[in-house]
């Protein structure tokens, strides 16, 4: 059956055609829908996609380039996704670098971006009071990813996002651990408050702290799940 996410409405439009058939195949690796070991032909995700073979192919190899699967012969493509090492490794990175986009935000930052974070918090904050931890997942996607555009570096945009992206998994179990959301809130308004007084120092500091203590709380996560 077609992915319902999936729109043909443009597939005349054959670079977007591409585009899409690969962001809805790496989304279902990334968030487990195709667990790590499994095979995926051509033939299946033409048939749940009802796209041709072409863009599967395509989509398949820029994947294996990403490290998320495998091609074997005779087998198809065989999922690998992202280790636990790998989750490790981009939040040591993240640390590292993300405070740097906080930095570069409270340089840069317009007015109505601050508005827009603004508004993301406030969002936050109300699902949060909700439990709605679907919600706060996009909501919190959202505010870095505000905050990365806000840096105005695009290089650090691009590998920052692909970070994010990557461990959607990891971060939802991680938002969902007892406590998270609401810290999490707190540190987001920490961080716009340093930013709006254009403190690049507070805010790079603030920031980075917040990365850690995310990787600390996932990792308990993850060991908790393990047993």
């Amino acid at each position: 059956m077609q992915d319902p996410t999936f729109n043909k409405s443009s597939d005349n439009d054959t670079a977007g055609l591409r585009r899409r058939v690969f962001a809805i195949i790496e989304e279902a690796v990334l968030n487990g829908k195709y667990a790590p070991g499994e095979s995926l032909t051509e033939s299946r995700l033409a048939a749940e996609l009802g796209v041709s073979r072409t863009p599967i192919r395509e989509a398949l190899t820029q994947l294996e380039h990403e490290g998320l699967v495998q091609l074997v012969p005779n087998k198809g493509a065989v999922v690998t996704g992202i280790s636990q090492k790998d989750i490790q490794d981009i939040y040591a990175i993240r640390m590292m670098i993300e405070g740097l986009a906080a930095r570069w935000a409270a340089q840069n930052i317009q007015e109505e971006e601050l508005q827009e974070l603004q508004e993301a918090i406030d969002l936050e904050e109300f699902y949060t009071s909700k439990g709605d931890i679907g919600r706060l997942m996009s909501l919190d996607s959202n505010f870095h990813q505000l905050l990365y555009r806000a840096s105005k570096s695009r290089p650090l945009q691009h590998m920052l996002h692909t970070f994010h992206n990557s461990i959607q998994h990891a971060r939802s179990q991680s938002i969902a651990a007892p406590g998270r959301a609401q810290q999490a809130l707190k540190e987001h308004k920490a961080i716009l408050q340093a930013i709006r007084e254009r403190d690049g120092d507070r805010a790079e500091r603030i920031t980075a702290e917040h990365i850690r203590k995310a990787s600390v709380n996932l990792l308990k996560t993850m060991k908790a799940r393990q047993g």
